[in-house]
């Protein structure tokens, strides 16, 4: 089994503040050299399925998200989930509570009134499926450019510094289709080099590098890391449903954003009006951090926990086979 050690931590940590980093620079950081960082980095790839990519920030690109929550039949989750996978309206699709319900995001343009097809269409009209709800994502606390907070503990401030990259807040806005084939060779691996960017877009290396810096900084996109979260002790992840009165919202969005546990933090439509994902280690440590740290927020009114069984499409792309709760977000 693949263990890290402080270089692998390092090297992981500095692909989230910046997946483009040289080899050189995140080598420097960590007083190791870059044939060093190269190797480890291959490693991981190898071993832990480490993948750097680059993901459109909804709000950057006109775009809203819903999170659409199915119950199903047991037996035909697993056929549905693959299906809503292949649809490029959905970037994320897990399978959860034991393979009796699917949770996918869908991006729609804003000014949509919602996915017809999707939502009000093909979705009632499947067979298995026996109850839906749909939640728009109305702020992220944490999460997108954010990270699950087990992923970035090992590197110290002034190492931080070095390798951070200035990003605005993101403004609605179209993507050329130069920018399209951009953005979707970088999803696949964001470390693709400038050379093979500029093939994808017909663009020359330089307008390459300065499409690349102007989407970055104002926000349009971000870069993730895909990682076996499991090596990281998330051997368990759950989402949950809470509601909270609109006053305290805030400030209970605010207070989750910081736990450690937790790898996105939003405030949605309905009855369930704010959501998390948790990963912890085992259930034992699941059930410490909801009758602990989360129990003390008396403004959770009311609180559901469904256990991730499977990510079947991370980031908008789809995993091969359904992959267990280790792994992806």
């Amino acid at each position: 089994m693949t263990t890290l050690d402080e270089v692998d931590r390092g090297l992981i940590h500095a692909l989230h503040i910046d997946g483009r980093a040289p080899f050189s620079q995140i080598g420097q950081v960590l007083g190791v050299s870059t044939q060093t960082i190269a190797r480890r980095y291959r490693r991981l790839r190898t071993e832990a399925g480490l993948r750097v990519v680059a993901l459109p920030d909804a709000g950057g690109i006109g775009k809203a998200q819903w999170l659409v929550r199915l119950t199903t039949t047991t037996a035909s989750a697993q056929n549905l989930a693959n299906s809503l996978a292949r649809r490029p309206d959905t970037s994320w699709v897990k399978l959860m509570s034991g393979g009796t319900e699917i949770l996918l995001i869908v991006d729609v343009p804003l000014g949509a009134q919602t996915s017809r097809s999707l939502l009000l269409h093909d979705i009632p009209r499947t067979a298995g499926i026996t109850g839906v709800s749909a939640h728009l994502v109305l702020h992220t606390y944490h999460g997108g450019p954010g990270v699950w907070h087990g992923h970035v503990n090992a590197l110290n401030a002034a190492q931080r510094q070095q390798l951070q990259v200035n990003a605005g807040t993101p403004q609605p806005r179209t993507l050329a289709s130069a920018e399209t084939a951009l953005l979707d060779a970088l999803s696949r691996d964001g470390r693709t080099t400038l050379a093979e960017l500029a093939a994808a877009t017909g663009w020359s290396p330089a307008t390459v590098t300065r499409r690349l810096t102007d989407l970055r900084t104002t926000g349009a996109i971000f870069f993730d890391v895909e990682f076996d979260d499991a090596l990281f002790g998330a051997s368990i992840q759950a989402l949950l449903w809470m509601s909270v009165a609109p006053a305290n919202l805030n400030a209970v969005a605010t207070t989750l954003a910081g736990h450690e546990e937790l790898a996105f933090v939003v405030a949605t439509t309905g009855s369930a009006n704010l959501v998390a994902q948790a990963m912890c280690q085992d259930p034992a440590a699941l059930h410490r951090y909801l009758t602990g740290r989360l129990g003390t927020l008396e403004a959770i009114r009311t609180l559901e926990t469904a256990p991730v069984l499977a990510t079947v499409k991370a980031g908008g792309r789809t995993v091969s086979g359904l992959k267990s709760a280790p792994g992806g977000r």
